[in-house]
């Protein structure tokens, strides 16, 4: 049966699909698919190579997080093994969303197999989630105190409060980092019972949070045009801020959430120019890896129906 705060949340990332492709058609129904050929065409060789390579740097940081949370856990899975377990979770659920399907599921099938109990495989889950929600509040802190102008891109906000709100952010990853040092007192959510981790385990996090999502702006940067280009602090910065819009509004893949964000973020640049090195954030970053992670799944499933054919006396 369908829980109800599922289906609301479904309910909202599809209003906010709506929504969003309506005001993404306002700004672009004057843009020939022409013209936007020629913008994927005027992207140099060399950055298309350069968007691949951060499209790897992204989805290795992102295995990194499953890595650290194993190594908070104690135990010893291969690497290659928690790399597709990784990949295969984070593609299908950037694209269908999490309020359609949780890489939950993909990470218990998984995990499973490896003898982690089903207790493990959820603390396993909120470690991971906890690692990129950290990595959104150290770049995000970083950003909004070093750069507090970029704020006026996203809102009409004057630079103080960017850095107030900003400042907020870094005293909230100070804590946590202050919590494992003098180790409080574990929290509980639920049935998870959670410890903070040792400092070294903490240490990791604050690198493969964060950079992950600059891997991830990185992809935009590298395929934006060189003229008037905003700057990668810039680019960080307004994705930071339509990603994190993408993630509350519920919407699969942030279908429409991301290009109204960076169309209004930067009106230096010309529309279809923004919207085609979004075009090519979503082809790496979102399309090519959830057609590879299908072929995961399907592997993965065959393997274990044939396993249990195996098993299974005569």
């Amino acid at each position: 049966m369908v829980k109800k705060s599922d289906l609301a949340w479904t309910l909202i990332g599809l209003l906010a699909v709506v929504l969003s492709c309506y005001l993404l058609y306002k700004e672009i129904r004057t843009i020939s698919l022409a013209e936007l050929a020629d913008s994927l065409r005027a992207i140099p060789f060399s950055n298309w190579l350069l968007a691949a390579g951060a499209t790897l740097g992204a989805y290795t940081a992102l295995a990194w997080y499953d890595r650290i949370a194993i190594a908070h856990l104690g135990k010893k899975i291969s690497w290659w093994f928690i790399t597709l377990c990784s990949f295969t979770t984070y593609a299908l659920a950037h694209n269908i969303g999490a309020s359609v399907f949780s890489g939950a599921l993909v990470r218990y099938r998984a995990y499973r197999t490896k003898d982690l109990s089903p207790q493990e495989i959820g603390i396993l889950i909120v470690f991971c989630s906890f690692t990129f929600a950290l990595g959104t509040l150290l770049a995000g802190g970083v950003v909004l105190v070093g750069q507090p102008d970029l704020i006026k891109r996203v809102a009409d906000i004057t630079p103080w409060v960017s850095i107030a709100i900003g400042s907020l952010l870094l005293g909230l990853v100070t804590l946590y980092v202050l919590g494992s040092w003098r180790q409080f007192k574990p929290w509980t959510w639920g049935k998870l019972h959670v410890e903070y981790p040792r400092l070294g385990i903490v240490a990791r996090q604050l690198l493969a949070g964060p950079l992950e999502l600059v891997c991830a702006a990185a992809i935009i940067y590298f395929a934006l045009p060189e003229a008037n280009h905003p700057g990668f602090l810039v680019v960080l910065g307004v994705f930071l801020a339509s990603f994190s819009l993408a993630l509350l509004s519920h919407a699969p893949g942030g279908l429409g959430v991301l290009e109204v964000t960076f169309i209004s973020a930067m009106p230096e640049i010309p529309t279809v120019d923004v919207l085609a090195a979004l075009i090519v954030f979503r082809g790496f970053y979102l399309l090519l890896p959830f057609a590879l992670a299908i072929v995961v799944v399907l592997g993965f499933e065959l393997g274990q129906w044939r396993q249990r054919r195996q098993n299974t006396p005569t």
